[in-house]
C-alpha cells in the first residue's frame, strides 16, 4: 500500500512539474547598452545574462543590444520606462538630471564624503538599507523602472594627460572628459575645463583636440578605448570615482510580468555579478597596467596632493547643497553618513595593513 502510495505520489509530482515546464512563461528582455559591445562591461553583462537564462532553464533570455540599437544612449532610461526597449544598462548617475540622488548610487562622489568605497558601498546597499532606498529611486523619478545593481568598480583612475601635472595649477591647463553629474560639475567647481561624454565618445575627441586630458574608469576598460595611443601619463588615484555601479534597467510592466522563479533567479544573478565583477575587475586590470606600462610606453604618476583636498572640499559642498534642496537625496546620503559612522572606521583601519603590505609589494617589483 505505502509502495503504490509513494508512486501515486511521485506520478503527480511529475505531473505537475511537466505542466510547470509547458506553461512555464519564455520572455526575451532585450537590453541596449549606453557603451560598445567591446567594453568588459558589456562581457560581464553578458556573463550575467548567461546566469539568468541557466537559473530559469532558458525561460528568460537577455540579449544584449549595443548602445544606440534602438535609441540613443541618452535617450535609454526613458525607453525603457515606456517599454521601446525591455531593458537597459548603464550608469545610475547618468540620469542625475532627472534626480540629483541617482548620483549617490550610480557613483556617490568622493566615496559620499565620508570614505565609503567599492566594498563598503555593497555592505551599505546590501544590509545598511541602501538596496530598500535603491528601489524607491524609480519612482522619485518618476519611472516606470525595476533596478539591479551589477558591477561594482573603484576606485577609478585619476585619468589621462599629454604631460605630467605636478599641482592643480598644471591640472587647471587642460580640457578634461569627466563622467556627467555632480562628480563632472565638482571639477568645474575647482576649475577644471570638464567636459562629460559618452565613452566611444572620448578617443576621437582627443585625436580631434576636442579635449586633451579624459578619464573612464580604470585600466583595462581604458586600455580597450585606446586612450593609450594618444596620452601616455597615467595617474591611478582620484576620488571623482571613488565607487561606481554599472546597473540594468528593466522596464516595469515586463518585471511584474515574470514569476516569482524568475525573479528570484534576477536577483541571485545580480548578486552573483556583484561579486563577479569585482573579482574580474581586479586581476584583469592587473594585467591591463603591466601591459600599458611595459608594452605601450605609457608612464605611472602619483596624483599631485593638493588635488584630494580641493576635490573633496568641493565634493562635500556640492553634497551638502544638494541635501538643502532635495528631501529623498538627504535621506538617501543621511543613510550612507549613518552606515560610516559605524563600518569606516572598521573598514579603513583594517584596509591600511593590506594596502601598505601591497605598496610595499608593489615597490619591490620596481
Amino acid at each position: 500500500m505505502r509502495t503504490r502510495f509513494l508512486s501515486v505520489a511521485a506520478g503527480v509530482a511529475a505531473s505537475a512539474m511537466m505542466a510547470t515546464s509547458v506553461f512555464a512563461q519564455e520572455v526575451t528582455i532585450r537590453v541596449q547598452s549606453v557603451i560598445p559591445a567591446k567594453a568588459d562591461e558589456v562581457h560581464m553583462l553578458n556573463e550575467f545574462a548567461q546566469d539568468v537564462s541557466d537559473l530559469t532553464n532558458g525561460e528568460v533570455k537577455i540579449e544584449v543590444l549595443p548602445a544606440g540599437a534602438v535609441v540613443g544612449v541618452q535617450e535609454t532610461l526613458d525607453a525603457v520606462d515606456k517599454g521601446l526597449i525591455e531593458g537597459g544598462f548603464a550608469w545610475t548617475h547618468y540620469w542625475s538630471g532627472k534626480h540629483p540622488a541617482a548620483m549617490l548610487f550610480g557613483s556617490p562622489v568622493a566615496g559620499a564624503g565620508v570614505g565609503i568605497d567599492n566594498i563598503a558601498f555593497l555592505s551599505w546597499f546590501q544590509y545598511g538599507g541602501g538596496k530598500e532606498l535603491y528601489d524607491r529611486l524609480w519612482s522619485e523619478m518618476g519611472v516606470n523602472v525595476k533596478g539591479f545593481m551589477l558591477q561594482p568598480v573603484g576606485p577609478e583612475a585619476l585619468g589621462w594627460f599629454k604631460e605630467p601635472i605636478a599641482s592643480m595649477d598644471d591640472f587647471r591647463k587642460y580640457r578634461f572628459r569627466t563622467p556627467p553629474g555632480i562628480p563632472g560639475q565638482t571639477y568645474n567647481d575647482i576649475g577644471v575645463a570638464a567636459v562629460a561624454m559618452g565613452g566611444g565618445d572620448i578617443l576621437p575627441a582627443l585625436e580631434k583636440g576636442t579635449i586633451d586630458a579624459a578619464e573612464w574608469c580604470c585600466p583595462k576598460p581604458d586600455s580597450v578605448f585606446g586612450f593609450q595611443k594618444v596620452l601616455k601619463h597615467y595617474y591611478l588615484q582620484g576620488l571623482h570615482q571613488v565607487v561606481v555601479n554599472a546597473d540594468l534597467y528593466i522596464n516595469g510592466d515586463v518585471y511584474e510580468g515574470l514569476s516569482d522563479h524568475q525573479k528570484k533567479a534576477l536577483e541571485v544573478a545580480a548578486n552573483a555579478s556583484l561579486s563577479k565583477a569585482m573579482s574580474y575587475r581586479i586581476y584583469e586590470n592587473g594585467k591591463a597596467l603591466k601591459d600599458l606600462t611595459e608594452n605601450h610606453g605609457v608612464q605611472l604618476h602619483d596624483t599631485p596632493a593638493d588635488y584630494f583636498t580641493e576635490y573633496m572640499n568641493a565634493a562635500r559642498a556640492s553634497l551638502e547643497k544638494n541635501a538643502a534642496e532635495n528631501e529623498f537625496f538627504a535621506e538617501v546620503w543621511n543613510s550612507q553618513k549613518e552606515f560610516a559612522e559605524i563600518a569606516v572606521p572598521f573598514w579603513a583601519g583594517a584596509q591600511t595593513s593590506n594596502a601598505n603590505l601591497g605598496k610595499a609589494f608593489a615597490d619591490s617589483l620596481k
